[in-house]
């Protein structure tokens, strides 16, 4: 009954304004199956393992996922990170009380070491698939690829083609100067992709979007802005960031978009200037005096919340 009240409550919140279409990325934090996977490292996040994750908690971390697409609003795109399978972005799809008869799902398979992979949900009704694909890469000092691919889509719209990218770059372990050459790896290659695209199509519009587990000023999404313009800045969100870490707030989230789709044009097109870091009540926690995102787990301790990252968007119109 509460669930119900809730989604009407959002319904007559958001009549009650134009309803803006918009394109998103979150990162759900581990959104894992119960099921034993032989092929990945999936032990922690089963019934039996150290997170004890049941399908009660599997059902309500679905659920929560679905609220927070409805507070970003008239989703025709958003991408995801942190999810196991194919599967368990279907089944936010299937679960969603307005996305179910309307999006569809882009998915591969990636050879992270975490056995964690990247997707996108789209609504078919305002977007035709045309082709899908992968960037894989291999990090420096590995000889086999160990890390999440980055997934790329080209859709129609209407008339408009539009590329979209959706990343989840290497982490920070052992520290961010350590670490920067992996991530580095993934912006080289992502940015090879965007220069074969801009070379044959100058005025291809495209939007890049992810985790790319490094701030605007660090060297990974500094080679990205040299082809494409960030739309997720400190001002987009209350706090100036989408992550909090030792305290303080910055932008892991990102969404960056060619300038074709800030041109004023007929089409597809990103209202400028209307990126936005979601940060409604719910989403948030109070931990040892600060303000953070509630998060499903502390550690191996289960919060009941709903990521460590804020979701982030960007207005579009679409004619």
């Amino acid at each position: 009954m509460q669930k119900i009240l809730f989604y009407c409550a959002l319904f007559i919140a958001f009549s009650g304004q134009a309803q803006k279409s918009r394109i998103g990325f979150y990162n759900v934090e581990n959104l894992f199956d119960t099921i034993n996977d032989p092929n990945k490292n999936d032990e922690d996040f089963l019934p039996e393992g150290s997170y004890n994750w049941t399908g009660a908690r599997y059902m309500e971390k679905i659920d929560h996922i679905n609220t927070v697409f409805g507070i970003m609003g008239d989703l025709v795109a958003v991408g995801v990170c942190e999810i196991e399978n194919e599967a368990v972005i279907r089944d936010i799809v299937r679960f969603s009380p307005t996305m179910s008869k309307t999006h569809g799902v882009v998915h591969a398979e990636s050879m992270d070491a975490r056995g964690i992979d990247v997707g996108l949900i789209y609504d078919s009704i305002k977007l035709k698939l045309v082709s899908q694909g992968i960037i894989r890469f291999t990090l420096p000092g590995k000889e086999i690829p160990t890390s999440r691919d980055i997934l790329w889509a080209k859709f129609l719209s209407k008339k408009d083609t539009i590329h979209m990218l959706i990343n989840h770059w290497p982490s920070r372990s052992g520290g961010q100067e350590e670490s920067d050459k992996n991530r580095m790896e993934a912006a080289k290659n992502g940015k090879r992709y965007l220069d074969s695209v801009l070379t044959i199509h100058p005025d291809a519009k495209i939007i890049f979007m992810g985790d790319l587990n490094d701030y605007p000023t660090n060297n990974g999404p500094k080679l990205v802005a040299e082809k494409l313009r960030p739309q997720i800045t400190k001002s987009s969100g209350e706090y100036g960031g989408s992550y909090f870490y030792k305290g303080e707030w910055d932008i892991l989230d990102h969404i960056l978009v060619s300038d074709q789709l800030l041109k004023k044009s007929k089409g597809f097109k990103v209202i400028p200037n209307s990126g936005k870091i979601h940060s409604p009540q719910l989403l948030m926690e109070t931990f040892k005096g600060d303000l953070l995102p509630f998060r499903t787990y502390a550690g191996r301790k289960y919060l009941g919340g709903y990521s460590d990252h804020l979701p982030v968007t960007i207005d579009v119109k679409l004619k």
